[in-house]
């Protein structure tokens, strides 16, 4: 799994960077990015108000 953001219609909130277990998802100037520290919990996913971030199969 893999998880993919959408950055057209990405807020940059900062949810998904708070809910992130292991720190792996960081707010930049211009968007939001997953590193691979990731461990495919699919929290960011759930806490997205916009539904921009979806988990795909690798």
């Amino acid at each position: 799994m893999t998880i993919t953001v959408d950055q057209s219609i990405c807020m940059r909130c900062g949810a998904c960077v708070g809910s992130c277990p292991v720190n792996a998802m960081f707010l930049e100037e211009f968007r939001v990015t997953v590193n691979d520290e990731c461990i495919d919990c699919g929290l960011c996913t759930r806490c997205c108000p916009v539904g921009a971030l979806e988990m795909l199969e690798a």
